[in-house]
């Protein structure tokens, strides 16, 4: 039986806070996927979301053609090699990985299985940030400011976690903003960094045809932070993404199902996500004591 109108069988690893009011209900809501069950380290979160729960990571691979991901990012690296081998597409958070090592591992399995792979880089599904994109591809860019500043790392937020701790605002949200700099502005080409990387990290990017762009991130700000800005400027005018608090993640099973069913790849592959964590790498390098 033809398959490609069926929706995509998506098996679910983790099940913290982020799959259970993001992954989850993503997968379940259809019409493009469905949630074919869970895998986590602690199978009693793994029941409240509604779908089966397996054993091992390998019963829930019989069970699925695709693999999403809603972990730690050392743990991603891990299972999504895994997955990979298995024969699975993948739907990778961001960071691809936790070290430069381990995102090198994953990107390559990924490419030696001709796996399909897709990061939830969330910003770049909503209409609001792709007519920015547009905009911004019409105006000559000469350069950019972001920032990302928030008190996420302070109290008892549901996702300050571990590893959140440990790395800092360059890993979490870094990934988003240089991204989203990397499409406006053209592509990457050198970042100089400043600053304190569990604190305020301060980037400098050298973008493809002489663009610069300018990147400030925090998780330690007290108060009541404005929200993430996005800005460029080009020799034909400017372009502004607006704040917005629609939900993507509909635009991201919809686009994931069709990269399973119709190849092709994705823009956003698990390739994308190893040239933004040498990136941030680079950055991590000049900010290490």
């Amino acid at each position: 039986m033809d398959n490609r109108r069926e929706p995509v069988a998506v098996g679910l690893i983790g099940a913290g806070p982020w799959a259970r009011m993001a992954h989850a209900p993503m997968l379940a809501k259809g019409p493009h996927t469905r949630l074919a069950g869970v895998w986590a380290r602690r199978p009693e979160a793994a029941a409240e979301l509604g779908a089966p729960v397996f054993a091992t990571v390998e019963e829930l691979f019989e069970h699925c053609e695709a693999v999403a991901f809603c972990v730690p990012p050392a743990v991603q690296a891990e299972y999504a090699v895994r997955a990979a081998r298995a024969g699975k597409a993948l739907l990778l958070e961001k960071p691809l990985a936790d070290t430069l090592e381990n995102a090198e591992r994953v990107a390559g399995a990924v490419a030696e299985a001709g796996v399909a792979s897709q990061l939830v880089l969330t910003l770049r599904y909503a209409p609001q940030t792709r007519a920015f994109l547009e905009r911004c591809a019409g105006i000559d860019p000469v350069g950019g400011h972001a920032a990302n500043i928030s008190g996420l790392l302070l109290a008892d937020h549901p996702f300050a976690t571990p590893w959140r701790h440990a790395h800092g605002p360059l890993l979490d949200v870094g990934p988003h903003v240089i991204d989203l700099l990397d499409a406006a502005l053209g592509r990457v080409t050198g970042v100089r960094a400043h600053g304190d990387p569990l604190g305020w990290t301060g980037l400098l990017l050298d973008h493809e045809g002489g663009a610069v762009s300018e990147v400030s991130l925090c998780m330690t700000a007290a108060g009541d932070p404005p929200p993430p800005s996005f800005a460029v400027y080009g020799r034909a005018g400017s372009a502004v993404l607006p704040h917005f608090d629609d939900d993507p993640l509909e635009t991201v099973a919809e686009e994931f199902a069709r990269t399973v069913r119709d190849g092709g790849g994705h823009p956003l592959d698990a390739a994308h996500g190893l040239r933004l964590q040498r990136i941030i790498a680079a950055a991590q390098a000049q900010l290490a004591p």
